[in-house]
């Protein structure tokens, strides 16, 4: 039989840390204080003790090793060798700001479990403290390779909440290397012309005597302000920016800009059938996408403002109000209307999507409510059909509200899947899909007739 006393164990290492007795270690600490620990105890249990006690070259005096901690008080040493010894630590007596130093002088000892430990103990208790200084935190994590779980935990908050980092007041300070590092990350949740916004706001202010005023500026300042930025240029995405938002917020600065780039993003957006012999960079791609394989997280924003008939401004993929859960997808779970009424009937407000084949054309529609087999027509003033006539390209989108009258929405039927308007405007029967011409919606630009799909997409909609 084996016996385990852990506890008692560390209760007895405890009070020899407590009683210093037999200690052959002198540390000098910030203020110059004294502490005493014992040479074994601490090779065992720190890697940077280790490599010490092993080089002839470590100070002694009177037969004892003497270490200078100049950049560590005494307080946060006391802690260290606490756990040193017995394993023990209380960080919740401890603010974040301690916390952070406290780490830094465990870093520096190369005290691998506890590294750890307050690690995960900031981003689980201190999450406040982490967002409310993010620039102070991010220069100081980044100092330090062994701050590996706070460093991605940083990052990935920022680049979900990025308006912590860049509507802070001390957003300017941040080293250009950390912004170059953000700047990089596909995952960063934020409009792009936000982003370029931020940049020019952190480039003014490298050059604070430079005027606002771009049309003033002369030979000096810009050839000042076009080296502070030339290193960022090629990690914004100037292909995902709406041509408006272009052309007053990026275009005035097309002297610092490479002149070819300017030219390439005109024509993409102002002769959109020319082919452009560049690599245009994907859009950003936030970590948690919709599950959808038809279309991207912009377009879940702008279904909310339609939603919400937000018709003069639209909500962006980092404050989209709903959440949409897939419920069904035609080329996974059976392309047949039993399939789609098995997965979204009586599952409230949902809405479908629709891939045109041989076609970058996607439509669909919004059902404010339940889907069935009762085979009931609704009205409703609510609902909407849509058409991106390219689906890349967000200002194709149409969309087009019920007129109010008794037939909005079929529910469903044993041979009808999704039914939108008393004219048969989209619809799926029979396993096809369908659109016999307006009568409850305005033309939004679907294919008349009969067409093929390639897969579509049915997700319910739930308020956050």
């Amino acid at each position: 039989m084996t016996f385990e006393y852990s506890q008692e164990l560390a209760n007895d290492l405890e009070e020899l840390f407590e009683t210093d007795e037999g200690y052959d270690v002198i540390i000098y600490t910030s203020d110059n204080s004294e502490m005493h620990a014992l040479s074994n105890i601490l090779r065992f249990r720190s890697q940077y003790f280790r490599s010490a006690f092993s080089n002839e070259s470590t100070k002694k005096k009177d037969g004892k090793f003497i270490f200078n901690f100049p950049n560590i008080s005494p307080k946060f040493f006391k802690i260290i060798l606490r756990f040193i010894y017995c394993g023990k630590i209380d960080l919740a007596k401890l603010q974040g700001p301690d916390i952070l130093k406290l780490l830094t002088a465990v870093d520096e000892l190369k005290i691998q479990r506890l590294l750890i430990c307050i690690q995960e103990y900031l981003i689980k208790h201190q999450g406040e403290f982490l967002q409310k200084n993010p620039t102070e935190i991010l220069e100081t994590i980044y100092l330090h390779e062994n701050f590996t779980e706070l460093w991605n935990y940083c990052l990935e908050e920022i680049c979900a909440k990025p308006d912590v980092l860049f509507k802070s007041d001390k957003f300017t300070n941040l080293k250009a290397p950390l912004l170059e590092l953000l700047l990089k990350r596909d995952d960063l949740l934020s409009d792009e012309i936000d982003i370029w916004n931020s940049l020019i706001k952190w480039c003014f202010s490298q050059h604070p005597s430079i005027q606002q005023d771009v049309n003033k500026w002369n030979k000096e300042e810009i050839i000042a302000m076009e080296r502070s930025i030339h290193k960022f240029i090629p990690l914004i995405r100037f292909y995902d920016i709406s041509s408006a938002d272009f052309i007053t917020k990026v275009y005035p600065f097309k002297e610092i800009i490479p002149k070819d780039l300017v030219n390439n993003v005109l024509v993409f957006h102002m002769a959109p059938d020319e082919k452009l012999n560049v690599d245009v960079q994907s859009p950003r791609k936030p970590k948690f996408n919709y599950d959808s394989v038809i279309i991207n997280d912009k377009h879940f924003a702008i279904f909310s403002s339609w939603i919400e008939k937000k018709n003069q401004s639209h909500y962006s993929v980092r404050n989209i109000p709903y959440n949409f859960n897939l419920l069904y997808r035609a080329s996974r779970d059976g392309n047949t209307v039993a399939a789609f009424h098995a997965k979204c009937d009586n599952k409230g407000a949902t809405m479908v999507i629709v891939q045109i084949s041989n076609s970058n054309q996607t439509v669909g529609g919004y059902n404010p409510f339940d889907w069935d087999l009762l085979s009931a027509w609704k009205s409703t003033r609510d609902s909407f059909l849509f058409s991106f006539v390219n689906k890349d390209d967000l200002q194709s989108a149409k969309v087009g509200y019920s007129n109010g009258d008794s037939c909005s929405i079929y529910s469903g039927h044993a041979t009808y899947g999704p039914l939108f308007g008393g004219g048969h405007e989209l619809g799926f029967y029979n396993n096809r899909w369908y659109n016999n011409g307006s009568q409850t919606y305005p033309d939004v630009g679907i294919p008349s007739g009969n067409f093929n799909v390639d897969d579509y997409e049915v997700f319910q909609v739930v308020k956050k």
